[in-house]
């Protein structure tokens, strides 16, 4: 049989590097069932790991070595501020795929988004906190750089429509590691929500500096940009009043996502790295790459990207068959979290 290989790009150190072993371990478990379905175009599948490393630099050099290598797709999961130089460095001669969620706009035509847009995340929390715990007011803080930015600018934009206003907001470095300042800033603002979008562990950092700080049990927290990852790496008191707005839970209740957790762990074993959201796009980023190229008959990057938002996927954890890659929307599941439990809310 013929092989193929599809480049996987993800950041294995640097804040974004606690997501690496479960992108790899779903990419992979989705490698497996595509080779035991014939594979893609009647090709065995090879999945190539490439190291994005920790900036838009790195990722460049990323793709152009699994191009070198011989990728004939790139599946993306990392920070929206290397998604353009992957795709300027794979010049519409493969597709790219990029799996994260992020922040509704990617303005280079030839990538492939997959994942939730920051507005369709951040509405559900937002209308459920408004109605539900009356919140009025937000403080909006983040890592510095394109998606934590436009995603609360987002936000900025929505919360007076659910009647609250908008009184702080602050964004620190990528791989900061002390919050104290911003902290402070916070207990003045005396906010009701604080929405916090750090990158990675860098999220870790922060929430628990504000635990340390004694406001988990005053203040909520609401955000997507944690996940069990993150979680895990938290003091379980440091999740009280904490809400989180996912495309994705392992907690999800559904014949479908018992299926692929049972997959998974027959793959991995009892003690495998957390299924989470960031790592579970890379499961469906691979399947979409597979259908489209099997709807466009090549690993034809232009085909393919004329096809884009209508081809339905194969599979994904969540069973929506129907849906298209990027046209069709998935469902968007709203947490609270109980400890180290994302308790899944009707919203």
């Amino acid at each position: 049989m013929r092989r193929v290989q599809i480049g996987l790009l993800i950041q294995q150190t640097g804040p974004a590097g606690i997501w690496s072993p479960s992108a790899e371990a779903c990419a992979r478990l989705a490698v497996s069932e595509i080779n035991r379905h014939s594979g893609i175009l009647k090709q065995h599948v090879e999945l190539v790991v490439q190291d994005a490393g920790t900036s838009a630099t790195d990722a460049h050099a990323a793709t152009r070595r699994a191009l070198r290598h011989g990728a004939h797709g790139i599946v993306g999961m990392l920070p929206s501020y290397a998604r353009r130089a992957v795709a300027d460095a794979a010049m519409n001669a493969v597709p790219f795929i990029y799996t994260p969620q992020y922040e509704g706009t990617a303005a280079e035509a030839q990538t492939i988004t997959t994942g939730e847009t920051a507005a369709e995340l951040l509405a559900p929390g937002l209308h459920w906190l408004s109605e539900h715990r009356k919140a009025q007011s937000y403080f909006l803080c983040g890592s510095d750089y394109v998606w934590p930015r436009a995603s609360l600018s987002i936000a900025r934009a929505m919360i007076p429509r659910f009647g609250g206003k908008v009184v702080g907001e602050a964004f620190t470095p990528v791989g900061t590691d002390t919050y104290d300042g911003l902290i402070e800033r916070i207990k003045r603002a005396r906010p009701d929500v604080v929405l916090p979008y750090f990158l990675g562990t860098d999220g870790i950092s922060f929430n628990r500096s504000f635990h340390e700080a004694g406001l988990c049990p005053r203040v909520l927290r609401f955000t997507s940009a944690i996940d069990e990852t993150i979680v895990y790496g938290l003091p379980p008191e440091a999740t009280e009043n904490l809400f989180v707005s996912s495309g994705y839970f392992a907690s999800v209740r559904s014949h479908n996502n018992g299926a692929f957790l049972e997959r998974y762990h027959t793959a991995y074993g009892e003690t495998p790295p957390p299924v989470n959201s960031f790592g579970q796009s890379c499961y469906e980023g691979i399947y979409s790459l597979a259908s489209l190229v099997e709807q466009a008959e090549a690993f034809d990057a232009r085909r393919v990207h004329r096809l884009a938002g209508r081809t339905e996927q194969q599979r994904t954890a969540r069973g929506l068959k129907s849906k298209a890659v990027v046209g069709g929307r998935q469902p968007i599941f709203l947490a609270r979290l109980d400890g180290y439990d994302f308790k899944v809310m009707t919203v």
